[in-house]
């Protein structure tokens, strides 16, 4: 048991120093022409591996890879600019709340945009503004690749149907593991084309794009969050808890300066644990008035029992009255 610790903890900490190597590799074979940075070969291929994969974690085990805010998070650490990424992550992120794919619905593919937008924010160095600007119709955009890759999967599910109709179920698993490449490959390809020509574009966007148009779409990444909020909200029953909404909301937006998200976060936890002990306490309450009740019929049906006499006399004292009233 021991050196089974031991190992792992050689394990975490080599992991560690190979991650950290190959982050300073990346930065280091990242250069810049003029004011426009150039993208290695090997961080563009590491980051459409990283699309791809995030793809796979939204379908599988949703462990965080594909929200937005990471990749974001991890294209700003890869090209050198963490800040800058998780502004662009966290926006998109906010733009995401509430909106799921149920069925063969398709959603905006705000990862593939965040590590787009992120990129070319930092490519040409005009802040993240810039990125989350570009990113918005990038991700809309990129809807198309979400069917185009539900499309291609019908292929393998046909197959996998037959095969399961010959009762040959080691094809029916295989089919479903093809089904990966169409996944993998409609968020990897657009990733590495708009990465590899990331200069051309993001020269070509300054040149071409006229201002008013860059300008309504960082105003509409702006707006974005706040309709994220929204339909977040429509799904909450704030009908019933209205009054910790508006507590919420009037500390940030009147003590902003002295509560930070962090102390607010830890307000709502304590005023959620008080209400489910004060919820608990109130269902002990209510189980032990339930019990003295059942106590209490019970000590007078054995009263009843016990003294016959006095039973027989009143129901028959019950019978004379309702044949009286008859």
């Amino acid at each position: 048991m021991k050196y089974y610790f031991i190992l792992c903890l050689f394990l975490v900490f080599l992991r560690n120093i190979i991650s950290k190597s190959a982050i300073m590799y990346l930065k280091a074979i990242s250069e810049r022409e003029g004011n426009i940075m150039k993208i290695s070969v090997i961080a563009i291929i590491f980051l459409s591996l990283y699309v791809g994969l995030g793809q796979l974690d939204a379908l599988s085990l949703k462990t965080g890879l594909y929200s937005p805010v990471f990749g974001g998070a991890v294209t700003g650490l890869v090209l050198g600019d963490l800040k800058t990424g998780l502004i662009v992550g966290a926006t998109l992120q906010l733009a995401t709340l509430g909106v799921a794919t149920y069925g063969g619905a398709t959603v905006p593919d705000f990862l593939s945009g965040s590590v787009m937008g992120t990129a070319y924010a930092i490519i040409s160095g005009r802040g993240a503004a810039y990125g989350i600007g570009l990113a918005i119709p990038i991700g809309l955009l990129l809807t198309q690749m979400d069917i185009l890759a539900r499309l291609a999967n019908t292929y393998f599910q046909n197959h996998a149907t037959k095969e399961a109709e010959k009762v040959n179920y080691t094809a029916v698993e295989r089919d479903n593991l093809y089904g990966i490449i169409s996944w993998v490959l409609s968020r990897a390809i657009p990733v590495f084309i708009g990465l590899t020509f990331g200069a051309t574009v993001v020269k070509a966007i300054n040149n071409w794009i006229p201002t008013w148009l860059m300008n309504g779409l960082k105003t509409a990444g702006i707006i974005l969050p706040a309709m994220g909020i929204a339909i977040l909200m429509r799904y909450l029953p704030l009908k019933r808890y209205y009054p910790y909404f508006i507590l919420g909301f009037a500390l940030m937006a009147y003590f902003a300066k002295q509560f930070s998200l962090l102390g607010l976060a830890l307000v709502g936890f304590s005023l959620a644990a008080i209400y489910v002990m004060q919820k608990q306490n109130s269902n002990k309450s209510e189980k032990s008035q339930n019990v003295e009740k059942k106590d209490a019929n019970s000590k007078k049906e054995i009263e009843g029992i016990q003294n016959p006499n006095d039973a027989i006399e009143a129901s028959r004292v019950d019978a004379e009255e309702v044949e009286f009233d008859a």
